[in-house]
This record gives structure tokens, sequence and C-alpha cells, in this order.
């Protein structure tokens, strides 16, 4: 298969046109005036609201002006990660896509699927002349990887549509009608530096290959987290040998993803320095094997560094004591049989910076009930105040409750039974969607999402299931075509 032979090929066109775009969170410029422009292009109502969300209103196609409007919503921004050894720069780089069999994927980087699919599939429905629809709104929302805060800044009114079919979901043949609530909680252990002990020697280790994710869909598929295993060679360490030195601790990138790499440098006494490689080749053997499904490319060095000031020996005590000790993965699993045993609770540690003054620890809480999610937060500031840091726990986002008596959700279905001959799975999902947001805004808005299958979101692995993305196209027309009159 070659790019020329993907289909639908409207959607696919349009996709590799957004992979021309740069569009980072946060620094969504580009895209906004894109999707302005490409809207006035195609002499469509194309509205801009003060947070950066766009919204282009299509009339209903003959015969279909009287069916209720239904709005399609996808997110602009992407998720930037790369390779280590890649060049790449996310505010000026086009993304390089190639097929690999039956997936699209990237160069290197991240693919922009994530939601870069579902934008294409609304621009192929506004651009269309042979589709039947009634009034739809194409709803772009900026930033939501990192707090889905074009969401939360939209007004009560912008959208005056009855049903929502948000398109950032990433299995095919599932419809999703619950997602989970989240928090960010963020702990900085202030330090000085200093030098290290007379005699030490300097020595680097790092852990890259690990599989990562996304931490709330892929959370319950058990993957190292970087973060946690170098903390927990760490704290060996600290307790087997005396004068030992952390200098700095750097893993992970996004608040959202699993850490799949990261470093550490310390100074060891000169007479221990081979028993902590030692110790440090055991180790890796063991955490292989604990991981050997879920992990099969791990790779570790360790190699003597230069010498360099170290963090003060209480507050690296504590700070390496905190990682052994910080909850990470699962909580809670959901108790309503609905649901199907989808995880409710959980948290991942999913970025560490070193800087001159501070070291600053990056945490990430979900859950389906917010109550839990709340006593989650707690429990990891818990832990990172008891060992000495400042804690703060940003305001997150609500999570999206199953509607009971949902007509969407029942158009969706019988429409999916009706194509492809089998039932879809209805089910929540534990990740953030901005349907949670919508819901407080918007509360009679009857909401689904689906989409294409995607894998290894959040990192330079992400792919996209090419035949799948047809499938949910024929889908989506499909629901259009049902949906009921006013």
């Amino acid at each position: 298969m070659n790019k020329n032979e993907l289909k639908p090929a409207v959607v696919f066109d349009e996709f590799a046109k957004i992979n021309q775009i740069p569009r980072p969170s946060k620094r969504e410029e580009k895209m906004i005036e894109y999707l302005k422009n490409w809207g006035k292009s195609h002499g469509l109502d194309t509205q801009v609201d003060e947070t950066g969300n766009v919204i282009i209103r299509k009339p209903a196609t003959k015969g279909m002006e009287n069916r209720k409007t239904t709005i399609l919503q996808s997110h602009m921004d992407m998720v930037c990660d790369k390779l280590v050894d890649v060049d790449f720069n996310f505010d000026t780089d086009p993304i390089k896509t190639y097929i690999d069999g039956e997936w699209l994927t990237a160069e290197g980087t991240t693919l922009g699927a994530d939601d870069g699919i579902g934008c294409a599939m609304e621009l192929a429905l506004l651009g269309s002349d042979d589709i039947e629809h009634g009034p739809i709104e194409c709803v772009f929302t900026r930033d939501e990887e990192t707090g889905l805060t074009g969401a939360e800044g939209m007004k009560a009114g912008f959208m005056t549509g009855d049903y929502l079919i948000n398109l950032d979901s990433e299995d095919e043949g599932e419809i999703f009608v619950s997602c989970a609530g989240g928090r960010n909680t963020t702990a900085k252990f202030a330090f000085k530096k200093e030098d290290a002990p007379a005699g030490s020697f300097f020595i680097r280790a790092q852990l890259k290959g690990l599989v990562g994710g996304h931490s709330g869909d892929d959370i319950n598929k058990q993957r190292a987290n970087a973060i946690k295993l170098l903390g927990r060679f760490l704290y060996q360490t600290i307790n087997k040998y005396e004068g030992v030195r952390l200098a700095q601790f750097n893993s992970g990138k996004m608040h959202n993803a699993i850490p799949r790499d990261g470093m550490f440098v310390i100074a060891v006494p000169n007479a221990v320095k081979e028993n902590v490689k030692a110790d440090w080749n055991i180790f890796a053997s063991q955490v292989e094997e604990e991981f050997c499904v879920t992990d099969t490319q791990m790779v570790w060095t360790m190699e003597s560094t230069e010498a360099e000031p170290v963090i003060e020996s209480g507050v690296a005590r504590n700070f390496i004591f905190a990682l052994q000790a910080v909850d990470n993965g699962i909580y809670a699993i959901c108790q309503d049989p609905a649901l199907n045993g989808m995880v409710e609770t959980s948290s991942n540690i999913a970025s560490i910076e070193t800087f001159d003054t501070e070291i600053k620890i990056v945490s990430s809480q979900r859950s389906n009930v917010m109550s839990n999610l709340d006593n989650m937060c707690a429990t990891i500031g818990a832990c990172f105040r008891l060992a000495g840091a400042e804690v703060k726990h940003s305001d997150g986002y609500p999570a999206w409750k199953m509607r009971s008596n949902s007509d969407l959700q029942r158009i969706v279905k019988a429409s999916y039974v009706k194509l492809f001959g089998k039932e879809p799975v209805v089910r929540g999902i534990h990740a953030g969607l901005e349907c949670g947001l919508f819901s407080e805004r918007y509360p009679n808005l009857d909401m689904v999402s689906f989409g294409p299958t995607l894998r290894f979101v959040h990192t330079p692995d992400e792919r996209l299931h090419i035949p799948t993305v047809q499938m949910v196209w024929d889908h989506l027309l499909d629901v259009l075509k049902n949906i009921p009159q006013k």
C-alpha cells in the first residue's frame, strides 16, 4: 500500500494537510488560522471564540433540514514527543508519515492522529457535496492534551446542537459513553547544591526503550514506568552504601504519558563503584523479567561522567524515599457492571525535572468517581508533603457520567450492527474526554465518542490502523443519515 491508496481518500488527504501544520498544545495559532481560513474559503459560517476554539457550521442537505443538529467535535492540538536521537522541531517541522503494513505511523515522532484524524473527518464532511446530513456544527477545540483548557474556556451557547459525537476515541468497534475526571499533582523539593565528598566517582545511568503510553487508557496494561524503576534502584543503592549522593534526575515529558525513558547522575565512593555497576546489571535483569510481556526492548546504560555539584543529602534522601513510596498505577476498579471492570481510579508519576535549586515532579490522577479522585490526589500529595515537598493540585476536569436512555447511543449502536453485523462494545474510558466538561456546560447534550484504532498514543510509536478509518467514516455517515427530526 502507498499513500495514494489510503481510503477514504478525502479523509487521508485532509489528514496529510493537517500534519503540515505545527500544532503543539497551547501553541495552536497556525492551526486556528488554517481552520478559520478553511471555513471561510468554503463559504461556511466560521467563528473563533475568545479561547481559540473554532466552530464551522454547515446547513443540512436537501430534504434533511428538519433533522436535529449534530455536533462533531475533535481537538486540534497534539502531543509532541520524539525519540531522543531525532532532530525535530514541533514548532516548525511537518510530521513525516509512512505506511507500515496496515498502519500509518511517523518517522521518530508522535503521529498526531490523536486527534488530527478526527479533525480530518470533520473537514472531509464539511467539504463534501454528496453526503446526506442534517444541520451540523464541526467544533475544533484547542489545548486538550495539557489540561482541556479549550473546552474549559468554551462558554455556553457556542455550540447549539442536540447531539454531540466526539471523534477522539482510539478503539474502533467501541462506543464510549463515560470518561474519567482528572487532576495533576505537582511536588517541588527545594535544595542547595554542594560539592560531593572527596573520593567520589560520578556515574550517569540511563533507561530507555520502554513502551510508555497514555497514562489513562494504557494504565491497565501494567507497563513499566521509567521514573518508578529508576527511583527504585536509587532507593536500594542509598540504603546499601554510605556516601551515595544524587546530582540530578530527569525523566518523562508529558503529564498524561507513562514515562518511557529517564536518567540520573549520582556520586558514589570510589571504593564501591564497581559494586554499584554490578547491582545495576542485576537490577536490569530482574526488571526485564518482571516486564517480559509488556516491555521487551529496555535499554540500560551506566557510565562514568564528569563531576558536578550534588543535591544536599537530606533533601535527596527524602526525594528518593518519596519516589519509592508514592502510589503508581491502578488504585480501584469500577463497581458498575455496565462498565465491565474498567479502571476507576489511578495515578501516574509522569515527569521529573532537576533545576538549579529544586526538583519538580508532576503526576496525574484520574477517576470516574470524583470523591475518589479527591482521595487519590490527597494520597499522592500526603506522600510528597511527608517528604518535605511543596505540593499543589491543579483544578482538573470533571468525569462524564453515563447517560441512561440515550437516543444517540441507540442510533449509533443500531447503525453499527446494521453496517458490520456485530454488536459494538459500549463502555467508559479511563481517560479525560472533553465530554466531561461539555456535560457541565451543556447538561442536556446527548453525547457519544468513537473513532478509529490508534496504538501507542502520546509516544513516538503512535500508529493509526488504516482499515478502521474507513469503518469509522462509514459508521459516521450512516449515523448522520439517521438523526431524527426535531
